[in-house]
């Protein structure tokens, strides 16, 4: 089931969401409110895991919820204004309606949650250590890119380089970007698999090609190598599988 709030200053809106709501089993409307001010303060008491938000709110705007709120739940903005279209998908919301909102509409943007959701509990529930049936670690992820969620195998990823909030994941398939902080990724990632090499790069050990000066070769690019990483990048990568005079002396 996932617990959703609707947040629209128009009582009419609110109420022809929550009809909506009402029509879809794996949705439980816990609350509606007027502006993101009284939300805090519900999700302050209830877990809420889909939030319906309108834009135009008094006191404080949807999009200036977003970018002060600290991990937020699922975003399906439901506004009048689609000029807000690039700023929400910026900001990671699951989908933009524009109003009026017709009911095939709202199942599609719905659907897509119920599966994001499903991807995110599935992560957050591998069995522990002891489990009857422990699974191994999953060997990929998935992001979000635009509307669409790609796979990545941690085997395919040849480097990552990171701009502000924003990650560039280079694959043996192409590259694919999302929002995301490199530090966030580089927490997730086998620190055995990968290094990080550059305060905007991480790299994959095994796809290492050569190293020269302060680059690192994979493939057909160069990444550089910042002068604070350069030690630990030499003795992670090459001193212990440098073959030379003195190894065989």
């Amino acid at each position: 089931m996932i617990n959703c709030v609707i947040i629209d200053d128009e009582p009419l809106a609110r109420e022809g969401i929550a009809k909506y709501v009402m029509e879809v089993d794996f949705l439980h409307l816990i609350d509606t409110c007027e502006n993101p001010v009284e939300l805090m303060k519900i999700m302050d008491q209830q877990h809420v895991d889909l939030l319906f938000l309108d834009i135009q709110t008094p006191k404080m705007n949807g999009i200036e919820f977003l970018k002060i709120v600290q991990k937020p739940p699922m975003v399906i903005i439901t506004t009048a204004f689609p000029s807000y279209a690039l700023e929400g998908f910026q900001l990671n919301v699951l989908d933009y309606l524009i109003k009026p909102i017709t009911l095939d509409r709202f199942l599609r943007s719905v659907n897509k949650a119920r599966d994001y959701h499903h991807l995110l509990t599935k992560a957050a529930n591998h069995p522990g250590p002891g489990s009857a049936r422990e699974e191994p670690p999953a060997d990929y992820f998935f992001i979000k890119c635009g509307s669409k969620f790609e796979k990545i195998h941690f085997a395919d990823i040849l480097y990552v380089e990171g701009m502000q909030n924003y990650i560039t994941i280079y694959t043996r398939k192409g590259k694919y970007v999302t929002l995301l902080y490199l530090k966030h990724l580089e927490e997730n990632l086998d620190s055995s698999a990968f290094i990080r090499v550059h305060k905007s790069y991480i790299v994959s050990i095994d796809k290492i090609e050569a190293i020269e000066g302060n680059e690192i070769f994979i493939q057909s690019c160069r990444i550089p190598i910042s002068r604070n990483y350069r030690e630990q990048v030499i003795q992670r990568v090459v001193s212990n599988k440098l073959w030379d005079r003195i190894k065989f002396s």
